[in-house]
C-alpha cells in the first residue's frame, strides 16, 4: 500500500517471526515496542539531519522502553538480549533514523564492553550507570590507526595513578552527550582499555559536517594528557564477550536499504508518467526485483549469522565481517537505484532519496570499510594468512 508523503514506506521484508529464527516473548514485546516509537523517529529524521542535531528525545524513549537492561548481559545484570533480537532493534531503529540507530548501537556498544572489561572491579558500577540512563561513547578510532581501531598506535605514559594519553580519537558518535567513554592506548606496547569520564582534559573539535549520518555529531576529541587510571582498566576482550558493535554495524545498512527500497516503492507508486504509475515499467519492476532479491539474501545471512552468534558457533565473528561487507554493498546498491528511479526530484534536499544514498555511503566507510573488509573475506578464501600477503 502506498504511504503518505508524511509518513515513509515501509519495505516488505521478510518478517523475523515468519522465519526459524524466533526469539523469546519478551523480545517479541520489546520489538513491538521499539517498533511503535520508530514511526515516530521517521517523521523527524530528515529535520534532525537537516541540522545535523542528535535526536536526544529519540535515545531518552529507547532507554525508556527498556533496551538499557535488555542489551546488558544477564550476568551483568541485565535481560540478555538475544543477537537475534538486538539486531532487529537495530534494523528497525535505521531504517526509521539511521543516525538514532548507530549511536544506539554505540552506546550499547561501549556501556556493555565498559561493563564487561571491568566486571572484576568496576563492571556493576558502569553496568548500574547504563540501567540508570547514562550515556556512553567510543573513543577507539585514531586518525592514524586506520580501520585498526582496536589496535591503537598512540601510547599512553606512566604517570601518579595510571598513564596519561596525549591524542585524539575521531568519529567519536554521540561524544556531546556522552557521560563516560570506552578508550584504548597502547600501555607497555600492549592495546588496553579504560573507562574515562570526561573532564576538562577531553576537547571536542567540532569537524562534524559530514554528508551522511550527519545527526550523529561523531566528533574529534582531543586528549590533553588525559589521566588513564588503574582503576579504570580493563581486561582485552574476549570471543565470549556480546559482541554488540560486530552485530550492530550490518543491520545499520540493512536498515538503511529497508529505507532506501521503501522511498522508491513510495515514489514509483505515486509517481504519473504518461497516464501510469512508474512501478508499471518494465524496466523499474526488472531493476527492483533485483535488488530486492539481493537484499532478502543478505538479510537471510545476517540472520543465520545472529543465530550463530546466540548459539555460540565459532564461525559467527568471521561471518560478522562479511555480513556487513554485503549490507554496506546492498544499501549503497539500493539507494542508487533510488536516485535513478527518483530523478532530479529525488535529488532534491527535501526527498529523502537523497539522503538514504548519503548514509548508505557512509556505512561502507565505518571500520572496517568494505575494501578492508573484501580483503579479510579474500585472504580466507585463498588461505593466504597476513604474513603472506605483506
Amino acid at each position: 500500500m502506498p504511504s503518505s508523503d508524511n509518513q515513509p514506506a515501509l519495505s516488505p521484508t521478510i518478517a523475523l517471526a515468519e522465519t526459524p529464527f524466533a526469539v523469546a516473548s519478551w523480545e517479541n514485546d520489546l520489538i513491538d515496542a521499539v517498533g511503535a516509537l520508530c514511526a515516530g523517529f521517521a517523521t523527524t529524521a530528515a529535520e534532525y539531519d537537516d541540522k545535523a542535531e542528535i535526536a536526544v528525545d529519540n535515545l531518552k524513549a529507547l532507554h525508556d522502553a527498556g533496551l538499557s537492561e535488555a542489551v546488558l548481559p544477564k550476568n551483568l545484570g541485565g535481560r540478555g538480549l538475544s543477537y537475534q533480537a538486538f539486531g532487529e532493534i537495530v534494523r528497525m531503529i535505521c531504517e526509521a533514523d539511521p543516525s538514532t540507530g548507530t549511536i544506539f548501537t554505540m552506546h550499547s556498544g561501549a556501556g556493555v564492553s565498559l561493563a564487561q572489561l571491568t566486571q572484576e572491579t568496576l563492571g556493576a558500577f558502569y553496568a548500574d550507570e547504563l540501567r540508570s540512563g547514562k550515556r556512553f561513547s567510543n573513543a577507539l578510532s585514531e586518525p592514524t590507526s586506520g580501520n585498526k581501531f582496536l589496535n591503537p598506535q598512540q601510547e599512553a605514559l606512566p604517570v601518579d595513578g595510571g598513564w596519561a594519553l596525549d591524542g585524539a580519537k575521531r568519529f567519536v558518535s554521540g561524544s556531546e552527550i556522552a557521560d563516560y567513554l570506552l578508550v584504548n592506548a597502547l600501555v607497555d606496547g600492549e592495546p588496553t582499555f579504560f573507562g574515562v569520564a570526561p573532564d576538562e582534559s577531553v576537547t571536542i573539535i567540532p569537524i562534524w559536517d559530514t554528508l551522511g549520518l550527519r545527526a550523529t555529531r561523531s566528533q574529534l576529541l582531543s586528549f590533553n594528557n588525559t589521566v588513564l587510571r588503574v582503576s579504570q582498566r580493563g581486561r582485552a576482550p574476549l570471543f565470549t564477550d556480546f559482541a554488540v558493535i560486530p552485530a550492530g554495524l550490518p543491520m545499520i545498512s540493512l536498515g538503511i536499504a529497508d529505507a532506501a527500497l521503501g522511498a522508491i516503492i513510495q515514489h514509483a507508486t505515486n509517481r504519473m508518467i504518461l497516464g501510469k504509475p512508474l512501478s508499471h515499467q518494465q524496466w523499474l519492476q526488472f531493476e527492483v526485483a533485483e535488488v530486492q532479491s539481493r537484499l532478502e539474501s543478505v538479510r537471510a545471512f545476517i540472520r543465520q549469522t545472529l543465530w550463530q552468534a546466540d548459539q555460540g558457533v565459532p564461525a559467527f565473528f568471521g561471518n560478522l565481517s562479511r555480513a556487513k561487507y554485503l549490507a554496506n554493498k546492498i544499501a549503497v546498491e539500493v539507494a542508487q537505484l533510488g536516485v535513478r528511479v527518483g530523478g532530479a526530484s529525488g535529488f532534491l534536499k527535501t526527498s529523502p532519496i537523497q539522503r538514504h544514498l548519503r548514509d548508505a555511503q557512509a556505512g561502507q566507510l565505518m571500520a572496517y570499510s568494505t575494501e578492508v573488509l573484501a580483503g579479510e573475506i579474500g585472504r580466507a578464501v585463498f588461505g593466504v594468512t597476513d604474513v603472506e600477503s605483506n
